[in-house]
């Protein structure tokens, strides 16, 4: 029995196909092509803090379209080729069908939803205007990682430690203090309530030369304590200038020397000059580019069986694309942008 379906289903059906490769090609790619279209970027976007909730969120890669960018790099055609088992040119005529149909419904006041990237509408001056789906995150970094919200921390100003730290010191002087007056005050009642009896009195004066000779040995003792203190305090100061200085300059092991292998960076924008099905023409324009002052480079012959010949190759897609289209207005209008990694 053969199934018949509707064109709405039939439709959401490629819709969500094109979709899908675009979103698979985004997390590997700074720039998704769709040719006489537009082009999807991403920028890597750090990880950011709300300030009101606390909450952290990841890294993440900020989506935004740019429809003045509508050449065919061969990335979207190469891969659906590769994913739907079909031909190269099966897969560009795949895509001229859908840009054919994208623009029909922008231009009928339909938007278009394709899944986990956002949607695409028209404004009142007839631009195209995209929204992108915000809880999708394409910076592979950042896989499984979620958003984070943590307690704000208290913090104790510097001047109420101080004040805290110093308490009990003047706790223990008050003390000190009354005990001098208690014992200071202890003769002088004895001796007005016992005028009469002379004992007494030598008792008060034993007791009072008691008081002043504990005061005198109580401030020598506190004397003697800060002498030793401040002794302890300068040896240990010169012990420690002595290890700091042996750890600076008489290392016995010193930290044995670290290779790092830093990897080669990736260059996979180039600007293309053009395809030679010659040798001898691909050749010519290799060494005239090079002559020019291009770092030019001559590409292995494609599945179509031709020379690709670049003006040069860039890790920026930025950097590449400003190159282009210098040269698409002064050289070469033909020039476009390849993005393969070599």
């Amino acid at each position: 029995m053969i199934k018949l379906y509707s064109f709405k289903a039939l439709l959401n059906f490629v819709f969500m196909k094109i979709a899908q490769h675009i979103s698979q090609l985004l997390y590997r790619y700074q720039c998704v092509m769709v040719p006489g279209f537009g082009a999807f970027l991403t920028e890597t976007q750090s990880a950011q803090m709300q300030q009101g909730t606390h909450t952290f969120f990841p890294p993440k890669k900020l989506l935004s379209f740019n429809a003045q960018i509508k050449n065919n790099d061969g990335l979207l055609a190469n891969y659906i080729a590769r994913h739907e088992n079909i031909s190269y040119e099966e897969a560009v005529v795949m895509i001229q069908h859908e840009v054919a149909i994208w623009q029909s419904m922008l231009d009928t006041n339909q938007a278009v939803t394709l899944n986990n990237i956002g949607f695409l509408s028209l404004n009142d001056d007839h631009n195209i205007v995209f929204s992108p789906n915000t809880q999708k995150n394409y910076l592979a970094e950042s896989f499984g990682l979620s958003a984070v919200n943590v307690e704000a921390i208290e913090r104790i100003a510097v001047e109420n430690l101080l004040a805290a730290s110093e308490q009990p010191n003047t706790v223990f002087e008050r003390k000190v203090e009354v005990v001098q007056d208690e014992v200071a005050e202890t003769p002088v009642i004895a001796m007005d309530t016992q005028k009469r009896r002379p004992y007494l009195h030598y008792a008060a004066v034993l007791v009072l030369a008691l008081a002043v000779t504990g005061s005198v040995g109580y401030n020598f003792f506190q004397t003697q304590v800060a002498a030793e203190t401040l002794q302890v305090q300068n040896e240990v100061q010169r012990e420690v200038r002595a290890k700091i200085q042996e750890a600076t300059f008489f290392i016995e092991n010193p930290i044995p020397s670290v290779t790092l292998n830093v990897r080669d960076t990736k260059m996979p924008y180039h600007v293309v000059a053009g395809a030679f099905r010659n040798v001898e023409n691909a050749d010519k324009i290799f060494q005239k580019l090079s002559d020019a002052g291009y770092k030019s480079k001559k590409l292995e012959v494609n599945n179509f069986g031709l020379t690709p010949v670049i003006y040069g190759s860039f890790s920026s897609y930025t950097e590449a694309y400003k190159l282009m289209k210098t040269i698409q207005k002064t050289d070469n209008p033909d020039a476009w942008l390849l993005i393969k990694e070599l």
